[in-house]
């Protein structure tokens, strides 16, 4: 890792480093670590290993065991009375987390594409990589390493040999977004949307709009900036430190859109995508057809930003066509799991009203004999819906979830299931519209749906299954897999 020694290191955490026990092969001036990883069990050696004070784990406890397995040094809040090689002794871990990723990035000659947004920024994550491979070698933030411990430790995964790297950021307080801004230091700032995620912290979307817009704060000189067009908030952004931002969408200050629009349920989509005159120099408006493979409207908009950064990076038609084509699902999200007796959506990862909303339009607009084309699904006789709670909405949870369920009601679904304290209200909003044909269940608990589940679920069902990520709804995907 580029200038990563023990002595620049300490340096950058403000740490104070002693040298008892370490190899006298180690030179703390010219020697480069080969990695920095927060869990114990990932150690190579050469490594550097932070000890971070967690709720169940204290990592101090393991800094003996990571210099056996070859550590060159270890950041912890405090050192072991005869540590077996360097400790960088700092106040605070996790802080030394992220001013050594910040150290590092600023180390790398590569560029990064920072991606926000209320909805949708893992899967245009995914879109963006998929695109950008096909030109360029791209390391993409993994899981949900999106936060201001994932960030950092994504940052040090990066290689000399990576020309791009795709950073998700995600928040749910202000001054978060700065912070992640100050070390992943964009090139390219791209923002899905501003929806209703997180108002128990940011209060209104205009206070999201604040908080996601802070990531361009590090933004790099010349950066880049890509926005969703049809969004009302963010089609108010006009410049940015001299940058003017170029939007997606299907409204008239795009300049990328779609249109032909083909929706093919579980199977995906089809679009003619758009490229205006002299957009990322071209002399011509450009034209290709997409083949959307991953389900829901939504996707669209996913296939048109990583259009949009793909022109920007120079890429043909042909490579943006084939990346798009090629882009692969993430479990969690809209991710279609075929088994001999069911097909499930599994769409548990997050959710919000916009989400939830988009979830339920892609189950009543499923068309069961479109999956062949896909898989070997089973065709279905029914569709059926569990949602979980719906975290962090603030003073309008209860309303919120009133919403959602008036909303599933008034859709082709026939089974919709509850659970959880905050789904009560979605159940009630469900139930109070004139819809005899529905079958509607309350639970308090995902205990206690799993006593009943076997009796609900028919053979050939499809299954939506969407609830924010503390709600573990995971646990429901694997009981009905």
């Amino acid at each position: 890792m580029r200038n990563m020694t023990l002595k620049k290191i300490a340096a950058a955490v403000n740490g104070v480093l002693y040298t008892e026990g370490m190899s006298s092969i180690v030179d703390v001036n010219t020697t480069e670590v080969q990695g920095v990883v927060l869990d114990s069990r990932k150690v190579e050696k050469d490594y550097i290993f932070i000890a971070t004070r967690g709720e169940r784990v204290d990592g101090h406890n393991f800094i003996d065991q990571v210099f056996d397995s070859g550590a060159m040094g270890v950041i912890c809040e405090k050192a072991p009375a005869h540590p077996k090689g360097a400790c960088i002794v700092v106040e605070d871990s996790f802080q030394a987390l992220k001013d050594v990723a910040e150290y590092y990035r600023a180390q790398l000659d590569i560029k990064v594409v920072g991606i926000t947004g209320s909805v949708g920024k893992t899967s245009t994550k995914e879109f963006v990589a998929s695109v950008l491979s096909k030109g360029f070698r791209v390391l993409k933030t993994e899981g949900n390493f999106n936060n201001e411990v994932g960030l950092p430790l994504t940052v040090l995964q990066i290689r000399e040999d990576c020309e791009i790297a795709v950073l998700e950021m995600g928040i749910s307080d202000f001054g978060e977004m700065h912070r992640l801004s100050k070390i992943a230091r964009p090139d390219m700032c791209l923002i899905t949307n501003i929806g209703q995620c997180h108002l128990e912290n940011l209060g209104t979307r205009d206070g999201i709009l604040k908080a996601k817009t802070e990531i361009f704060d590090f933004m790099q000189e010349g950066g880049q900036i890509c926005l969703n067009g049809d969004d009302d908030k963010l089609a108010t952004i006009r410049e940015v430190k001299g940058s003017v931002p170029f939007f997606f969408g299907n409204g008239n200050n795009s300049t990328v859109y779609a249109d032909n629009y083909e929706n093919r349920g579980l199977i995906g989509s089809r679009a003619r995508i758009h490229i205006r005159k002299a957009f990322g120099g071209a002399g011509a408006e450009a034209v290709f057809e997409a083949e959307i493979p991953l389900p829901g409207e939504h996707m669209l908009y996913n296939a048109l930003a990583a259009t949009a950064v793909g022109v920007l990076f120079g890429l043909s038609m042909q490579q943006i066509q084939a990346g798009i084509r090629e882009v692969e699902a993430v479990g969690g999200r809209s991710h279609v799991i075929c088994t001999d007796r069911l097909t499930l959506i599994d769409d548990c990862y997050n959710a919000n009203p916009v989400s939830m909303k988009a979830a339920i339009d892609l189950l009543h607009m499923t068309d069961a004999s479109d999956l062949t084309e896909k898989s070997k699904c089973i065709q279905s006789a029914r569709k059926v819906a569990i949602f979980g709670d719906m975290f962090e909405l603030g003073v309008d949870e209860a309303a919120l979830h009133h919403e959602v369920g008036v909303y599933a009601a008034k859709k082709n679904i026939d089974v919709i299931i509850c659970v959880g304290k905050l789904c009560k209200n979605m159940y009630d909003g469900a139930k109070s519209v004139d819809n005899t044909e529905i079958k509607l269940y309350y639970y308090m608990d995902k205990e206690a749906l799993f006593a009943d589940i076997a009796d609900i679920i028919h053979k050939r069902d499809i299954v939506l299954v969407k609830a924010s990520h503390g709600m573990q709804f995971e646990k429901i995907i694997e009981k009905l897999s």
